[in-house]
Formats: structure tokens, sequence, C-alpha cells
């Protein structure tokens, strides 16, 4: 049983918030990529799953979508540092327009380990990332995406694809336990 309850989450980002910013990211992704040629969009599960789809709606060009399972936290709640590949497949990439989604990058870790991954195995014509939320505080290694959402200091998130030992995923805003 969770010793955590919805009812105790503070919002930090409403379903408004990250609705319009998606929508935002979107726009810079459009500008950036183009209409004609195809983008590849990596979804880190399962985190970003929620933010993938959502995002998808809003691209302009050809969009296909495939899904790869990491995990640097276990049922933690700080990132162990430590990646773990639990299913990396994909097809061929090489000479693709490739884009990583991500949830949350806070040390930096699991984005270096897939860019250095997806870099050496498939050689994509061009690599970005994105993400929900960018954790700068907790940065071991000095990685920027190239778009992201929300910037967010030392707190423990929840919803929108995050989770709390495998729950409140499904809640459409982001939010933080006070300790």
């Amino acid at each position: 049983m969770l010793d955590r309850k919805v009812e105790d989450l503070k919002i930090l980002f409403s379903k408004e918030e990250i609705e319009n910013k998606i929508i935002e990211l979107a726009d810079k992704i459009n500008k950036d990529f183009g209409t004609k040629d195809d983008l590849t969009l990596v979804c880190v599960l399962k985190g970003s799953s929620i933010f993938c789809c959502d995002l998808s709606k809003h691209l302009k060009m050809p969009v296909q979508m495939e899904f790869i399972r990491v995990s640097s936290y276990g049922n933690t709640q700080t990132s162990s540092g430590h990646v773990q590949a639990m299913d990396l497949t994909l097809p061929n990439l090489e000479n693709k327009n490739v884009l990583i989604v991500e949830d949350i990058i806070d040390t930096g870790c699991t984005m270096q380990f897939l860019i250095d991954m997806l870099c050496r195995t498939h050689k994509p014509k061009n690599l970005k990332v994105v993400t929900v939320l960018n954790k700068k505080i907790a940065r071991k290694i000095p990685i920027e995406p190239d778009y992201y959402g929300f910037e967010v200091d030392d707190k423990f998130v929840v919803g929108y694809g995050l989770d709390y030992e495998g729950y409140m995923r499904n809640l459409p805003y982001i939010g933080y336990f006070e300790n």
C-alpha cells in the first residue's frame, strides 16, 4: 500500500499549463525539423508515454513512434545514477531524424547513455532531445535537452507519466509531496 496519497499532492504544473507547453514545444520542433522529412520519436518508457502521445498530435511531419525502456530509479525517489537497459530494441535509424522523448532529465546519466547508444549503434542524421521536466539542480553530467517544458527544482514529482512506486502516472497534472 502506498504511504502517500493523491490528496496530499501540491500541484506544480496544471493540466492547462502542460497542454499549452506541449503546443509551444511542438511549434519549435516543427520549425526545426520542417514538415517534409519524417521524424522518429524514441519514447523512453514508461514515464514519457503520455507526453510522447500528446506531443505527436501536434507535430506536422510524418512521425514514427518507437519505444525503449530504461531505468535509473527503480522504486526510489532519487536516481541511482546507474542506468539499467531493459529493452533497447529499435529499427534501423541510420541517417534518420530522431527525437528522444523523455519525462524528466535530472542527473543526466540516462540521457547520456541513450545519446551515446543511439549515436554509436544507429548513427542518426539528426538527434535531438525533448523532455517535459528539466531538473538542472540534480545534474551530474553536463547535458542539456534541446527542448524542455518546465524547469523544476529538487522536488519529487508525480503525475503526467511520472510515478510514485508505479502509481499516479495517470494524473493530468504534475504535482509534488511536501516533506
